[in-house]
């Protein structure tokens, strides 16, 4: 935790996890500063006036810096393994991600979707806040049919608001695909400047990757299909490697 996240206008925190972790990681005494947020607002500092196994206090405090801005960025995800999407879901908020739309995949397993870890998506996204320093929530949405899903609600994904009805670039990443990210971003940067062309919406298959029939379907409702090259790479690689991309513009 770099930042300890906190509801409007607290002045205490008792989460056990914080607590423990403001005496035991950061080794906290009373008049040491912390780095704190406030949860959809601003990060700053407070004093720590008492500290017990059970509650820290805190006055003085400061909130006076605004969160990082969000990647104007949508991520459509076929449903990995529970575990994984525990550790995606961190580094997207981590990273910046605006919204993460969760869909059902022909090898998405059907008992993923009953796990109870999927319960707990708010506290994998508070972590993601806490570990970046940022406050506001990664917005995320389940679409358990796929096909409904593209055909009746992806393409609103691609119309750019601030563009008078145009439509926005998609991709999606595929081993097999014809193009490279590489060749596709070349592209982009020679009609524009990099920022603009950077695609709003990123499709990424699970673990088995997508099958031809989701990438052909995504394909025809507005994304471009890229590879990252021969090899097969994680889920977890693959978000990391393309979401740089994003920092960079």
């Amino acid at each position: 935790m770099n930042c300890i996240l906190l509801p409007k206008n607290a002045t205490s925190i008792s989460d056990p996890e914080q607590v423990i972790h403001i005496k035991e990681v950061l080794k906290c005494q009373v008049g040491d500063s912390l780095t704190i947020g406030e949860i959809g607002g601003n990060i700053g500092k407070a004093t720590i006036t008492h500290i017990n196994d059970n509650e820290v206090l805190l006055t003085d405090v400061t909130l006076d810096k605004k969160p990082p801005a969000k990647l104007d960025l949508t991520v459509v995800l076929a449903l990995p393994r529970p575990k994984v999407l525990r550790r995606l879901i961190m580094d997207m908020t981590s990273l910046g991600v605006n919204k993460l739309i969760i869909v059902n995949s022909y090898r998405s397993q059907k008992s993923y979707w009953q796990s109870p870890l999927l319960n707990r998506i708010d506290e994998f996204v508070f972590e993601g806040l806490q570990q970046a320093i940022d406050t506001v929530p990664l917005v995320v949405e389940f679409k358990k049919r796929f096909k409904p899903f593209v055909e009746d609600e992806f393409p609103a994904l691609l119309v750019d608001e601030n563009a008078e009805g145009e439509q926005s670039h998609a991709v999606i990443a595929h081993p097999y695909a014809t193009q490279s990210w590489k060749t596709y971003l070349d592209i982009a940067k020679s009609k524009t400047n990099h920022k603009d062309t950077m695609p709003k919406v990123l499709c990424i298959g699970a673990e088995g990757g997508w099958i031809d029939y989701e990438v052909d379907l995504l394909c025809q409702h507005g994304c471009t299909s890229v590879s990252l090259g021969q090899r097969i790479l994680r889920t977890e690689t693959v978000v990391n490697v393309l979401l740089g991309h994003w920092l960079e513009a």
